[in-house]
């Protein structure tokens, strides 16, 4: 169970991180705009509707990567002094109340927007021919897709994790600086911290002398 748990926490993360470069065509495509509005006095009534397609893109399809790291915002003001096995419990009551219908719902109003989509041809009605909108909208369906495949699997971290109390492993990736791993790697200690702050402070307080 926990090689299929991990697997799809790999699938989440490859789809995320692969989209993740829209990033940087969405940031030469803004540079180029303006270069291009700015300074050859050029503007492309187009480029807005893309833009807007590309962060739609990126947003959608990092849903199931942040899923799958416990990204997502959350209240944890009182959950995070839970014991395991409550907060799992009520994760396991919001996924089934709430996450479930709500993109599965997502994603079949996804299917239905962009079998529409298709059917005509949608274009931009930003300009007589504006960019094509359906390829944007066939992404609705697929990111509630793997949304959905990624709840399952986090329903089934919250049984295990009500079953043994423990959460099950999550597949690693990028984290934030954990200042008390950077400490360890560098074989610092509190005391030299402290030790440190004392001789910037005498320091600081020699050179006013100096000055004075």
């Amino acid at each position: 169970m926990q090689k299929f748990l991990l697997w799809v926490d790999r699938v989440s993360t490859w789809v995320g991180q692969a989209f993740a470069w829209l990033i940087v065509a969405l940031t030469a495509l803004i540079s180029w705009e303006v270069f291009s509005r700015y300074v050859l006095s050029n503007p492309h009534a187009w480029v807005f509707d893309v833009m807007l397609m590309c962060y739609g893109i990126l947003f959608m399809m990092a849903g199931a990567y942040t899923l799958a790291k416990n990204g997502h915002v959350r209240g944890d003001v009182l959950y995070g002094f839970f014991p395991p096995r409550v907060q799992a419990t009520l994760d396991l009551i919001l996924y089934i109340l709430f996450f479930i219908p709500g993109i599965i719902a997502l994603t079949w109003a996804g299917y239905s927007f962009a079998g529409e989509s298709w059917a005509i041809g949608e274009r931009s009605s930003i300009m007589a021919d504006g960019p094509i909108i359906y390829p944007f909208k066939t992404f609705i369906p697929i990111a509630g897709a793997f949304l959905l495949l990624q709840g399952f699997v986090e329903i089934i971290r919250c049984a295990l994790c009500i079953k043994t109390g423990e959460w099950p492993s999550r597949e690693q990736d990028v984290e934030e600086v954990d200042v008390e791993k950077l400490k360890e790697m560098v074989h610092v200690k509190d005391e030299d911290i402290a030790k440190l702050d004392e001789l910037v402070v005498a320091h600081e307080a020699a050179a006013a002398k100096v000055k004075s």
